[in-house]
């Protein structure tokens, strides 16, 4: 079969492609921004890609068109298939009927934490022997890629609750009818496409009808949202985790016990840090103790779990300031990575550079939870460029804690006016920053 994929340069799209050149399929893509790692990645396994989106490659002649949810109407190549009546998917109609069909399908949702969660869990099965297949929205640095088919009957994905296609507007994960649902948790975003939290709830609870009784729903015990979904109706075994009954965490962010039900049923020492991985792990264990393997086991497997890439990840070192780079982007979760590093550099400054990039961030809807956000940041500096709202006015309550630039080389000025030796630069940004990270780098090398 020939797929020809419109949007392949997504996280999710990528790694769709990546699973169907390795089940023997011939792969083509396009995209409006053909850049790397994905690009380097999907044309290391022999997938051709096209910039743009011209009509003209209506003559590929593909059996299927895969549309991402980036393509909307007006998109000149889109167009074209409709006029022509050719047979198109959606990439999460595509990949349950091609690859989740039959599997043990477990996935992780929730608004934070789903990239590392579903990396945790994945691992959990690999450590126990179960080669299971994974399709997350990042690399997991115990794999190395984003997605494989693997050879056992568990397949672990990251499940989206953003919008499938323009012409599907359920939330992706209602495509994966999986037998093991984790529910992180769950907070208001994608303003874009959802009016308030309640519209997110409703999505969350078309998930829950899909699990079988047999299946288990891993909740989030301290989640009011979530319980509310839960109260829509919930016809399978419930296991909660964070609350009193279910898999509590006793101890330090990197070393503590685990415990259900009172009873001490595993021990995990790593590196992460943040109550928020504990919770993580908590959801990845309750997960993997539903394909059978012992609480005890995945604990200890977690011990060498190593983080996703861009979490916390450390970027360099230059004139003695240590530049990291994450992936927050929401406020709750720009809180929770500042506060991960706090935790890890005490009372050394934290400068935190910043982009409101996400769609929802665009809109200004959460602007005023910025400066809660950075309240353990020392400094702050975000780049406003494309911004319809004030990012100045937002950031008024912190003062001259907080600086504004509209360019990439205007906050990386900021920066370097600011930086001294035993600084820790934290870069936050669903995106690629206009590469801030290695910039910063070289010019804190040649200072």
């Amino acid at each position: 079969m020939h797929l020809h994929i419109l949007g392949i340069c997504g996280t999710f799209m990528g790694g769709l492609a990546a699973l169907a050149r390795e089940a023997g399929h011939r792969v083509t893509g396009c995209d409006a921004g053909v850049y790397p790692p994905m690009s380097d990645q999907l044309r290391e396994l022999g997938i051709e890609l096209i910039e743009g989106y011209g009509a003209d490659q209506l003559a590929l002649q593909p059996d299927v068109w895969v549309v991402g949810n980036v393509v909307s109407r007006g998109n000149p190549l889109m167009e074209a298939l409709l006029e022509a009546g050719v047979r198109y998917t959606s990439g999460p109609q595509w990949l349950a009927e091609h690859v989740l069909h039959g599997r043990h399908v477990l996935a992780v949702a929730g608004t934070h934490g789903k990239t590392t969660t579903t990396s945790m869990l994945t691992w959990i099965l690999e450590a126990a022997g179960h080669q299971p297949g994974f399709l997350v929205g990042g690399v997991p640095q115990n794999f190395g890629v984003s997605a494989r088919l693997g050879s056992g009957p568990a397949f672990v994905i990251e499940a989206d609750e953003y919008d499938t296609a323009f012409f599907d507007k359920r939330s992706k994960f209602v495509h994966y009818r999986p037998r093991t649902a984790v529910l992180n948790n769950l907070e208001f975003d994608h303003a874009d496409i959802f009016d308030d939290l309640a519209a997110i709830e409703r999505q969350f609870h078309h998930l829950v009808r899909t699990v079988p009784s047999s299946g288990r729903l891993v909740v989030n015990a301290r989640e009011a949202s979530l319980q509310r979904v839960l109260d829509k109706g919930c016809w399978s075994e419930v296991v909660r985790f964070g609350g009193t009954g279910g898999f509590e965490a006793f101890g330090e962010p990197h070393d503590f016990e685990v415990r259900r039900g009172g009873q001490t049923v595993g021990q995990v020492r790593w590196e992460l840090l943040g109550e928020h991985n504990q919770l993580n792990a908590l959801a990845a264990i309750a997960a993997a103790e539903h394909l059978g393997v012992a609480p005890q086991a995945a604990a200890e497997a977690l011990g060498r779990f190593r983080n996703v890439r861009r979490r916390l990840e450390v970027r360099g070192v230059a004139g003695g300031v240590t530049v990291y780079d994450d992936f927050a982007h929401h406020p709750t979760a720009i809180r929770t990575t500042v506060d991960g590093l706090r935790r890890r550099v005490g009372a050394a400054r934290i400068l935190a550079v910043f982009e409101p990039r996400s769609n929802t961030m665009k809109l200004g809807t959460m602007k005023a939870q910025l400066p809660w956000s950075l309240e353990e940041a020392d400094l702050a500096f975000c780049h406003s460029g494309g911004l319809g709202w004030d990012a100045a006015q937002a950031l008024a309550p912190m003062g001259a804690k907080a600086q504004v630039a509209d360019s990439i080389d205007g906050v990386i000025a900021q920066v370097l006016a600011s930086a001294r030796p035993g600084d820790h630069v934290l870069c936050m940004s669903n995106g690629s920053f206009g590469g801030l990270h290695g910039r910063l780098l070289e010019a804190l090398a040649a200072r």
